[in-house]
């Protein structure tokens, strides 16, 4: 059972008899507003029940069914949750109002004051039994969870988030199940991120005419785990079809994340004017929406493009821009996978010193399970300066390092590389058979089965959604 789980389907057991409610108290809900709207049982119940139906509701010697409920709230003008649960009046509306608020101060990076709302919003929603309102809480904090770094328990929000909604339909889950799936890439387990956003895809096309929002963002958040993977012509294709999407799709914002990831796929080909482009967009979008968390990432790609470019000084200022913004934006996180790339622009403008000292730092917060990715680039990095400045040791210790977290990773290509580092420095010295064993342990993973295909491809939606240029 999921990690969770269990405690999901004890609080819908809880959940069942509190919808199932005290007879007494259903009855006396029933009878007190019926004589508020000076309603007689005969008037209350006609013309599908009997005033002795509704008197004997009433009395408390019978729970009415949940069709019965349903009748009588419309005949009393309220809601069914109001007479199964007690839900005060209007309770809906102040916990949507409450998560927007919540969603507001996240995009502005007000995490400190979100998480206590959400709190506060969550209790109420356990309470009254509000499972789809209690999942949409869920996700928020998930997000916030993750932004900050607490990586298990984010993914535990969305894995409850997810539980509770087990009976909707899947477009309806698909939100927590985003979540999940970036839990377990921060995490370091970058296969079983695409597995579960391949497998969602799947069964969303599967289904017959899908959801074109839930697939694009899909689509868009499958880009990112593909490209740390290699998988670039997966990622392509994933670009591809969310772009034939967007124009279903009336969320500018979700739109935006689609574009800063179609960034990356042109970067990954090298047409950075074209994915300066895209990058714009998203950018304009953040800005006009005030969602600066979003907006730091923007300027963070804009860094690596600059990088790619060889335009150094230039990569610095976005990087350092980005930084701040997500420091700014409790987003100590995400943060500190910047530093990494930061650390790898300071070095290629010949400041291996404070670059060495940066990522040393870093490392304390990285490793497996917490941004393991990152913390392979980190000892990567740190291994080609020792080795630039003739410290041969330590350069291949850092490279050893990198390797084993790269293979838990599942990011390929970032292994090939580090392994073809690794064996050139071993045949360097004359280790022949060493550096051998390193550049095949790089290929071997690149070839391994199910690596070149990942499995089957993801589908495309049933019906063409080709664009209009």
């Amino acid at each position: 059972m999921p990690a969770g789980s269990e405690g999901a389907v004890q609080r819908g057991n809880a959940d069942g008899a509190a919808q199932r409610g005290d007879a007494k108290e259903v009855g006396s809900r029933i009878q007190r507003l019926r004589t508020e709207r000076g309603l007689t049982q005969r008037q209350l119940a006609e013309p599908e029940y009997t005033a002795a139906y509704v008197s004997t509701v009433e009395a408390g010697k019978v729970r009415a069914s949940d069709t019965a409920l349903r009748y009588l709230a419309g005949r009393l003008g309220t809601s069914y949750e109001q007479l199964a649960l007690g839900l005060p009046a209007g309770l809906r509306t102040e916990l949507r109002q409450g998560l927007a608020e919540a969603i507001g101060l996240l995009d502005g990076g007000s995490n400190g004051q979100a998480e206590p709302l959400l709190g506060d919003l969550l209790q109420q929603a356990e309470r009254y039994g509000l499972a789809d309102l209690e999942s949409e809480l869920r996700v928020a904090l998930g997000t916030s969870l993750l932004r900050r770094g607490d990586l298990a328990q984010g993914r535990a929000q969305f894995e409850q988030a997810q539980a509770l909604l087990a009976d909707e339909p899947l477009p309806r889950r698909v939100s927590a199940i985003r979540g999940q799936a970036i839990a377990h890439h921060l995490e370091g387990d970058v296969r079983y991120a695409c597995y579960l956003l391949e497998k969602t895809i799947n069964e969303l096309n599967g289904g017959g005419l899908p959801d074109p929002a839930a697939l694009l963002l899909l689509y868009t958040s499958i880009i990112t785990p593909y490209m740390d993977m290699g998988a670039y012509e997966r990622a392509a294709k994933a670009a591809e079809l969310a772009l034939d999407l967007a124009p279903q799709v009336p969320d500018p914002v979700a739109v935006a994340g689609l574009h800063r990831s179609v960034a990356r796929t042109l970067a990954a080909r090298g047409q950075f004017d074209q994915a300066e482009e895209y990058l714009i967009k998203a950018q304009g979008v953040y800005q006009q929406w005030e969602i600066r968390a979003e907006l730091a990432q923007c300027h963070w790609m804009r860094g690596y493009l600059h990088t790619q470019h060889g335009r150094l000084a230039e990569a610095e200022d976005e990087l350092r821009t980005a930084l701040d913004m997500l420091r700014a934006t409790g987003a100590v996180f995400h943060a500190v996978q910047v530093e990494v790339e930061l650390a790898d622009v300071r070095w290629r403008r010949g400041h291996g010193a404070d670059a060495e000292q940066l990522l040393t730092t870093l490392l304390a917060s990285l490793g497996p399970g917490h941004g393991t990715v990152h913390a392979a680039a980190a000892h990567r990095l740190l291994g080609l300066i020792h080795e630039q400045r003739g410290d041969v040791a330590e350069a291949e210790d850092h490279y050893r390092a990198a390797i084993p977290l790269q293979e838990g990773a599942d990011a390929a290509g970032d292994l090939a590389d580090t392994s073809r580092l690794l064996g050139d420095l071993l045949n360097l010295q004359g280790r022949t058979q060493e550096a051998i064993e390193a550049y095949r342990r790089g290929l071997v993973r690149l070839a391994r089965p199910g690596t070149t295909t990942l499995g089957p491809a993801i589908t495309p939606p049933p019906v063409s959604t080709r664009r209009k240029d």
